[in-house]
């Protein structure tokens, strides 16, 4: 019987062969000015607009966490892969960001409450999607907000979570929702693309 902690462990693995070229990709390492331009445009609008706490969950390089903490905020990331904590710690070096190895599903920051949680491309890899909104909803502050990135990859076989299925699970946990669709801004992923990528915003 596979368990969860089998699970952790796998995907732990595949991630540390993935480091060294995470970055590589265009919306990973955010290298291409025009594409980094077009995530700090994004977080601008999604992310509180005065300082706070941020957990970056699943931060794998902490791209997106240097983002945040350029905006002001304080930011903590978790990722289950070590050599991806490594390159985010070096990444965000100097700033207000702290990095943790653990399960973005059950982080490991006790009783601390935070102003956004952060989560790009993890939500639909977990095997019990619900379960864990409850659980990132629980770590925010009152009038904190959720923002999810995700999407539907490949047409023979697709993966992912569809926009409907993720508002429908949040709905009751939350005041307010809206959804932005990123799949016809190729400045985010340095190319078109003609999947379904989305962000949701949702508020506490």
């Amino acid at each position: 019987m596979t368990t969860d902690k089998d699970f952790e462990t796998s995907a732990a693995l595949d991630w540390d062969a993935e480091a060294a070229t995470f970055d590589d990709e265009p919306d990973h390492g955010l290298r291409d000015p025009v594409v980094r331009r077009a995530w700090a445009a994004r977080l601008r609008g999604w992310l509180p607009e005065r300082a706070g706490d941020v957990l970056d969950l699943g931060c794998g390089t902490g791209s997106l966490s240097l983002l945040a903490s350029e905006r002001g905020h304080r930011v903590t990331g978790v990722d289950l892969s070590a050599p991806m904590v490594a390159l985010a710690r070096a990444k965000t070096a100097g700033r207000d960001a702290v990095f943790l190895v653990g399960d973005a599903a059950a982080p490991p920051v006790g009783e601390e409450r935070f102003d956004a949680v952060l989560v790009r491309h993890v939500l639909w890899t977990l095997p019990d999607p619900a379960r864990v909104l409850r659980h990132w909803h629980g770590l925010l502050r009152p009038g904190g907000r959720l923002v999810l990135i995700e999407g539907v990859w490949g047409t023979a076989s697709p993966v992912g979570i569809p926009a409907d299925r993720l508002t429908g699970l949040l709905a009751p946990l939350v005041r307010d929702l809206r959804v932005e669709r990123l799949s016809d801004d190729p400045a985010l992923w340095g190319r078109a693309v003609e999947d379904e990528r989305y962000a949701v915003v949702a508020v506490v």
